[in-house]
């Protein structure tokens, strides 16, 4: 296929409760993991006691594999085109990017995959990752729902990005692999790389949106506090970049051109590999172990969720949680409304053309079938910067047209305002990205006390928002602004996407 590499140097540019009995809702549910030192659950009250569970021990341990909800579809997702052939991509057009377990992952119809010791005892540092009854926030709302949130803002880089970071640095590195590159919007996936390259040894280089770099200093100081090299994006160390500084200088970038650059390097290097924190279906499949978890921590207090609310850019995070969730209710034992939440300037889910697109803006990358507002399509500078993606993952979007979820978009003002709610109930201070989730849930809650019904609400809130205060000031002061999409726009982009039959 020497004549149709995918990345060759001449086809990069084609387009409380007292007592001694305390109920378990008020716990932080975060197992202990077998293999480590019983630690305590932080109860509401702010005491500490030991878990109490009569669940089997074995319901609380670090999963011991991803899941991959390919097996279980009735119908199988369309494969990524390779875009000069039109024809589905070979392992072989992926070698340059990926290293080849990676690889093997992306295309497996395998059930589970085992998860390496190596990667589990990095997990180990922050995994299982609690599950938290929101009891305040419930009774701020007066709502009779019981509203439960997966908190993975405990892990060192403060996301869920490093659930894959730790183990995309570690096959590159047993690849032997030396270099690692990849893009970041709002910086929670660049830093969870640069995390995971620290305990490996491997280098870093990471491409941020132009756009989050100036609002977000410091994940960018977080990202070389653990030893990466970071540039903002568009910049001028590749073609990619300049074409697009060309046309506006002062772009704020987006997602799909960061990809394009660090692809780009990753593609004329061959001691380097290029990682990426969502969209492809290896990314989906290492999130599961939040899903997997949280199924074993609601049935251990005899729960199951009737609504599971996530948000989605790439679709990580959502996939993450909903799919070990979805395949329960694919065998009948459970039937939630899952649903996922986007942000109103960038709707790809709601608003976007299922079609096949570049994942990227220069088009370098596969041909893959998703919603897609257009490769080049720009959202406007919002601050849920890793929201700001063109497309949606490829098996989300097939498992949104299979019927299996739905999708919903918020605008950024409601989200803050359920955002300063949440943090002024339960303490935590959520990402942007997660705001949308958890209005979200508020809106649930809210018909919840109209209906008078008790509805259990499972929510991912996927990280702590420390570092993007700036997007909370701007709110506090009443600076703060709803960014639409234009339609003219969106039409404009859909018009450059590629004409693919299927």
């Amino acid at each position: 296929m020497a004549t149709h590499s995918l990345f060759s140097a001449n086809s990069l540019h084609t387009k409380p409760s007292s007592g001694t009995h305390i109920k378990v809702q008020e716990k932080w549910l975060g197992f202990t993991a077998l293999d480590r030192k019983p630690t305590h659950l932080k109860l509401s009250n702010g005491c500490r006691a030991r878990a109490a569970l009569n669940a089997d021990p074995r319901s609380i341990e670090i999963p011991r594999q991803w899941y991959n909800l390919i097996a279980d579809l009735p119908v199988k997702p369309p494969p990524p085109l390779h875009p000069k052939t039109f024809e589905p991509v070979k392992p072989e057009d992926l070698s340059p990017l990926f290293p080849d377990e990676l690889i093997k992952q992306e295309a497996s119809n395998e059930r589970f995959i085992d998860i390496p010791d190596e990667v589990r005892d990095v997990y180990r540092l922050w995994r299982p990752s609690p599950l938290i009854r929101a009891k305040r926030l419930e009774k701020l709302l007066d709502t009779p729902a019981r509203i439960y949130y997966k908190y993975e803002g405990v892990s060192p880089a403060g996301s869920h990005k490093p659930n894959t970071a730790v183990p995309q640095a570690w096959y590159n590195a047993q690849q032997g692999i030396k270099k690692v590159v990849t893009e970041t919007g709002a910086g929670q996936w660049g830093s969870a790389l640069a995390f995971a390259c620290s305990l490996f040894g491997l280098e870093c280089e990471v491409w941020q949106v132009r756009a989050s770099y100036d609002q977000k200093p410091y994940r960018r100081l977080m990202m070389q506090t653990w030893g990466a090299k970071v540039h903002p994006s568009p910049s001028n160390l590749t073609e990619a970049g300049r074409q697009i500084l060309q046309m506006d200088p002062s772009s704020p970038g987006s997602l799909g051109i960061a990809i394009s650059e660090a692809v780009e390097i990753a593609a004329m290097n061959a001691d380097t590999k290029y990682c990426l924190g969502s969209v492809l279906n290896h990314v989906l499949h290492h999130q599961t172990v939040i899903g997997e978890e949280c199924l074993k921590q609601m049935e251990a207090i005899g729960e199951t969720p009737d609504f599971i609310i996530g948000c989605t850019g790439g679709g990580s995070n959502f996939a993450g949680l909903s799919f070990p969730f979805i395949r329960e209710k694919l065998k009948g034992k459970m039937n939630p409304v899952i649903r996922a939440v986007e942000p109103a300037a960038c709707p790809s889910l709601t608003k976007g053309v299922y079609t096949y697109d570049y994942g990227d803006t220069a088009g370098m990358t596969p041909l893959m079938k998703m919603h897609t507002l257009g490769h080049d399509f720009i959202p406007d500078p919002i601050h849920a910067g890793g929201l700001r993606y063109h497309g949606m993952a490829p098996l989300i979007s097939h498992v949104y047209e299979l019927g299996y979820m739905e999708a919903i978009a918020i605008p950024q003002t409601e989200c803050f305002k359920g955002a300063i709610q949440f943090a002024r109930s339960e303490g935590l201070i959520p990402a942007p990205e997660p705001t949308h989730a958890i209005a979200a849930t508020i809106r649930e809650a809210l018909n919840c006390r109209e209906t008078g019904e008790a509805k259990v609400i499972l929510t991912a809130m996927c990280g702590h928002g420390h570092f993007d205060l700036p997007a909370y000031d701007n709110y506090l002061q009443g600076k703060l602004v709803d960014l639409s999409f234009e339609e003219e726009k969106i039409r404009a982009s859909l018009a450059r996407v590629p004409k693919v039959g299927g």
